[in-house]
Formats: structure tokens, C-alpha cells, sequence
């Protein structure tokens, strides 16, 4: 019997992917990461624990998102602006 939420954690695992191409410590670092992250808890079968850590991946990748439009501001602010 397959997860229902197997395309959601499918879906999150390539979001993650992509936001990682542009970490700072490199894609290749992120990845194996992720990979590690995602096949540690890949046994897990709890409906309530793989929903709980779902939304920590939704919260990791938002706060990725808000890195890379932070590193991007103060970029255009060093070019603009003399400090």
C-alpha cells in the first residue's frame, strides 16, 4: 500500500533540490545532506510524524528562500551604496 503523502515528500524532496543549487557551502554539500536527512527518517510510517516533518522541510526550504533574497539584497545594496 502506498503513503498517500509520498507525492507531497516527493514534491518537497525536489523543491529542497533545486533551492540547494545555489547554497553557500556548494550544491554538492547540500545534497548529500538532503539525501541523509531524507533517507534517515524514510522508514518513518506515522501519518502525524511524516506531516510534522514535512512542515519542517516546507520551514527549512522557506528560510532558504529568505537567505539566497537576503545574500541578493545586500549584493544590489553594496553596489548601489557606499558603506
Amino acid at each position: 500500500m502506498a503513503n498517500p503523502l509520498r507525492g507531497e515528500v516527493v514534491r518537497l524532496y525536489k523543491n529542497l533540490l533545486y533551492l540547494g543549487r545555489e547554497y553557500p557551502k556548494g550544491g554538492d554539500y547540500f545534497r548529500d545532506h538532503l539525501r541523509s536527512a531524507f533517507s534517515k527518517n524514510k522508514s518513518v510510517q506515522d501519518q502525524e510524524q511524516i506531516k510534522a516533518l514535512i512542515a519542517r522541510g516546507e520551514f527549512v526550504a522557506r528560510e532558504l528562500e529568505a537567505l539566497y533574497f537576503l545574500r541578493k539584497y545586500r549584493a544590489m545594496k553594496k553596489r548601489y551604496y557606499e558603506e
